[in-house]
């Protein structure tokens, strides 16, 4: 049996393996990632995961003027501006629609394919949504574990739980909650980008942790991620250690789970539905989860390709080093009556949070030409503040959901910002991390403030200068990160983070990068403009432009924002023809 000590050995000995994957999975000027280096589409992976003989029990498909309503979109950041919804069926529906489910059908000749809410690398979708659904008065199914199955725009029955344990294991959440899952299947994005596939597969992690968020916030709802809760716990509830469910197919890699539950504030009140000396936990009781695991489970996952070809070790290498083995007992304050001190940033009023979420698009082309306001790329800039001084649940949604101070900054590239000099910038999201952004850094960087940014924002002037054939470059010769109005780099604090917290958290700097990836795909639709998140970029380059010191930082992702330039070529299809009644 394994003791604390030794377990915090071994998670020490395992951040030289993810710091190797780091580095070995950099894009070089001459020499890219590992990759097959061609695409074998008779092996594609098939995008949606099924589990035969388990339950479909379809959600309906809501019209956009059926309840629960959605709300405006800058409500959605309002604290306790919308009204809380009962988990219902036409709730679930909600959250799933606007979380992970189809938001509309390409089609391009012969060949469709799906797009959906939450983004995903190359639109592979390597995320696997699920939900521990307990018994709750107006729900109307059996307490246990349900897969998401968004083709069909339904929940699958995989386990039946003892509703009694299952209210044990909840009893300290406010009432109402339940739970939410998320997995990877490394293989779906191994399959086109080799070995630096790990790293997408945790953007995309993030991704949905921001997609879930939100689709909470449009009914009222709260969302924290569970994280303390050690990874085989995580992956007994959801099932991915049970290898005869498998067989032969793709294994999921368990990655987090999130607790859910009606918001503490009653619409137009201040009523507080608990006491506010009640504490959240962020962890489980492993052993009610080991006693919920031995229910009954149904289905056995569906293969997604007849053949891999390569197979990647190193990223199952990365997997087992980055794998959480201990449980940390932590828990946070439930807000106190909420006061709605944010400042209301959106001019959108008239767009429904629904209609932001369903147009969301990765760009695939600039015009090169569309600029955007100072006030808009301030906005933005805003929206991405966790205002980390503020305990957890008192922070803006959605970083209520993310029970960590900020480990990533930007480094933006500002090319058409009306009023706003071309150039280099630096959002430090923490101001607590000024010093050792700038001591990790070159010195004789200009650090100052930026002409006209809000009062409180941490927006740094670097360098001046037309950035466009930087980011370009930068990008792994993209032209889309210097057509647009700006681009990002998200930098992280690496090394040291990777030595103080454990090699676990690697990929939550993937997933923080990913939640951020979220918020400026959503903005920026808000803002009548369009985003891309950028996987592709010389990593060691990028780190030479402000002249990082070895491994104190490490940029994880990049995203570029501007006019989009539309293919007329494609059809655009609704979500969910498919499953409507042929008149």
């Amino acid at each position: 049996m394994s003791t604390p000590s030794s377990i915090q050995a071994a998670q020490a000995d395992s951040i030289d393996p993810v710091i190797h994957y780091h580095i070995q999975t950099k894009h070089h000027f001459n020499r890219y990632a590992r990759s097959l280096g061609y695409l074998d589409w008779a092996n594609q992976p098939n995008p949606f995961r099924r589990f035969e003989g388990a339950q479909l029990i379809p959600l309906p498909l809501l019209k956009p003027d059926e309840e629960p309503l959605s709300p405006a979109y800058g409500a959605i950041y309002e604290r306790g501006a919308i009204p809380c919804q009962p988990l219902s069926v036409p709730s679930l529906s909600r959250l799933f629609e606007f979380a992970l489910a189809l938001s509309a059908w390409k089609k391009a000749g012969e060949s469709e394919w799906a797009l959906r809410s939450n983004p995903s690398s190359g639109n592979l979708h390597p995320t696997e949504g699920y939900v521990v659904l307990p018994r709750i008065a107006g729900l109307d199914v059996v307490p246990g574990l349900y897969h998401y199955a968004p083709r069909e725009h339904g929940l699958e029955l995989r386990a039946e739980f003892s509703a009694d344990r299952l209210a044990c294991l909840l009893a300290l959440f406010p009432t109402g909650s339940f739970l939410f899952g998320l997995t990877s299947v490394h293989w779906r994005e191994a399959w086109k980008y080799g070995e630096r596939a790990f790293r997408y597969c945790n953007h995309d992690v993030g991704h949905a942790i921001g997609s879930a968020r939100v689709a909470a916030a449009t009914l009222g709802w709260k969302m924290v991620l569970v994280d303390g809760v050690d990874q085989d716990t995580v992956a007994m509830l959801l099932g991915t250690d049970r290898k005869g469910d498998f067989r032969e197919a793709e294994a999921e890699h368990p990655d987090c789970l999130a607790v859910i539950w009606p918001g503490c504030v009653m619409h137009q009140t201040s009523v507080v539905n608990w006491s506010e000396a009640a504490k959240l936990p962020l962890f489980l009781d492993s052993t009610i989860v080991k006693e919920l695991a031995d229910g009954t489970w149904y289905g056995k996952a569906n293969r997604l390709s007849g053949e891999h070809g390569v197979h990647w070790d190193i990223i199952d290498e990365a997997a087992a080093a980055g794998w959480k083995r201990i449980t940390e007992q932590h828990s946070v304050p439930l807000s106190r009556t909420p006061t709605n001190d944010m400042p209301r940033l959106t001019t959108d009023a008239d767009q429904s949070a629904g209609h932001i979420i369903r147009q969301r698009r990765s760009a695939v082309s600039f015009d090169g030409k569309t600029s955007i306001s100072a006030s808009a790329f301030f906005h933005m800039m805003q929206r991405v503040m966790p205002r980390a001084e503020r305990p957890q649940l008192e922070r803006p949604m959605p970083w209520d959901v993310w029970p960590y101070d900020p480990a990533i900054h930007l480094l933006v590239f500002v090319h058409r910002v009306d009023g706003l000099t071309p150039g280099l910038y630096c959002l430090v999201r923490d101001l607590k991390k000024l010093t050792f952004i700038q001591q990790a850094v070159n010195s004789e960087l200009t650090w100052t403030l930026a002409p006209g940014c809000p009062d409180g924002l941490p927006l740094y002037w670097l360098l001046e200068g037309d950035a466009r054939k930087l980011a370009v470059q930068v990008s792994c010769h993209q032209d889309i990160a210097g057509d647009s109005a700006f681009s990002v780099g998200m930098l992280a604090e690496f090394e040291g983070t990777l030595r103080e917290r454990g090699a676990w958290w690697y990929p939550r700097m993937f997933w923080e990068s990913g939640l951020l990836g979220q918020v400026l795909y959503l903005e920026s639709e808000a803002a009548g403009v369009r985003a891309t998140g950028i996987g592709c970029f010389f990593d060691d380059p990028v780190h030479e432009i402000i002249g990082v010191k070895e491994l104190a930082m490490q940029s994880l992702y990049h995203f570029t924002i501007g006019g989009p330039v539309e293919d007329r070529r494609l059809q655009i299809l609704p979500p969910y023809d498919h499953l409507r009644p042929r008149s």
